[in-house]
């Protein structure tokens, strides 16, 4: 048994769509959420920049003592999850391959549609693995760099989030996508206005339930997981932003944040 926290992190806030699973699925879990508010969105960055940043923010993470490191982010997950695994002895899990395999398990003839940040769309990450389970099923695939800004100025629910996803979103429409993956911890944030566009008739797929039940799974291989028997401790950092951050949590919550939401000290070499 270890009752060390679990650490999550993500480029901003979309990450506490993984976070509530976890939660919901693990209560007497310990966790600290990581939010790079300064430095979102990822999506545009370069694969290197994108490699450093998390690198920086396991290292952080490290030293908060946790058991295990949970990337809540896709782009990172996509470019930064292999680097990451050779830099700590710490389980590491991302967000891809989990949403993956339930895409393929409900996707019945296709197609499937993938949208997610220029940086995760262009590595190919979810096209590659899709094929890899399932040869011969059509994946189309379109990033959505505005999408995440609208998450993060909480607009979830605005004139510009509707017109945002009706251009980025119009072919699937067209082609009759069968399932959508959300392939952003953004998105699903905006799964209500996402679902209504596409009336109903296209199976929307995030990873964060199926990354919460890897995280428990790891947690029980590894002989990991917490001993207490109260309900776990939260704890919030993010790089810039801290106001901005807890509303944005609370309302997604549905509750005010049960630790500690500051800027930390920690500042970025680059």
């Amino acid at each position: 048994m270890d009752n060390r926290p679990i650490g999550i992190f993500d480029s901003g806030i979309g990450g506490l769509t993984v976070f509530k699973e976890i939660r919901a699925l693990l209560p007497n879990e310990d966790l600290i959420y990581f939010g790079d508010t300064a430095r979102v969105p990822y999506g545009s960055k370069s694969v290197q920049v994108i490699r450093n940043f998390s690198s920086e923010i396991a290292a952080f993470l490290s030293l908060q003592n946790v058991k295990m490191l949970v990337i809540a982010c896709n782009t990172a997950s996509a470019l930064a999850l292999s680097s990451l695994r050779t830099e700590t002895s710490l389980p590491v899990i991302g967000v891809i391959d989990p949403g993956v395999r339930a895409a393929v398990k409900i996707a019945g003839d296709g197609p499937v549609g993938v949208i997610g940040t220029r940086a995760t769309i262009k590595s190919g990450a979810y096209q590659d693995r899709i094929i890899r389970l399932r040869c011969n099923l059509k994946v189309l695939a379109r990033a959505c760099p505005l999408l995440v800004p609208i998450v993060e100025e909480n607009l979830m629910n605005s004139d510009i989030a509707r017109m945002a996803l009706n251009m980025y979103l119009s072919d699937f429409k067209k082609q009759e996508v069968s399932s959508l993956i959300l392939a952003c911890t953004h998105y699903p944030l905006l799964k209500t206005l996402i679902n209504e566009y596409f009336e109903g008739k296209t199976r929307l797929i995030d990873s964060a339930c199926e990354t919460a039940c890897e995280v428990k799974e790891v947690l029980h291989a590894r002989r990991i997981n917490s001993c207490a028997t109260s309900a776990g401790r939260e704890t919030f950092f993010v790089s810039d932003s801290p106001e901005a951050f807890s509303e944005i949590a609370t309302d997604f919550l549905g509750r005010p944040i049960a630790g500690e939401c500051f800027l930390h000290s920690w500042q970025s070499e680059n």
